[in-house]
């Protein structure tokens, strides 16, 4: 069953808060369809990366992901994204994330939409 959660991700481009504004940052493009999401990823360190997952009813969520760094690594993990309204109207995804070997880790970030 899908469903259509209150936020919608299509076309929304996220960075990290201290790289919004940055032409170089790593910079995820997502895109929705009902309950499904998924995103394609690169820039900085990273060559190329996506991630696929599902959107709850309260616009979190939940994802696996991977990526193909300059250096060559090739990394995978999950994560689970909250999303925090801005004052704005722009979106920050509060996530907790754990990777996989090779650069096995676990930890909290956040990113945030990028003007439009």
């Amino acid at each position: 069953m899908t469903t259509d959660p209150p936020i919608s991700y299509d076309g929304r481009r996220f960075r990290r808060p201290e790289e919004v504004t940055d032409d170089l940052a790593t910079t995820a493009t997502y895109h929705q369809q009902g309950d499904l999401v998924w995103a394609d990823f690169a820039g900085g360190e990273v060559r190329r990366g996506s991630l696929v997952g599902r959107c709850a009813e309260d616009g979190t969520i939940a994802f696996s992901y991977s990526m193909v760094l300059r250096g060559g690594d090739v990394i995978s993990g999950r994560s689970t994204s909250r999303p925090e309204v801005l004052a704005d109207g722009r979106i920050r995804l509060h996530e907790e994330w754990e990777r996989f070997a090779p650069r096995a880790g676990a930890g909290t970030s956040a990113i945030e939409e990028a003007a439009r």
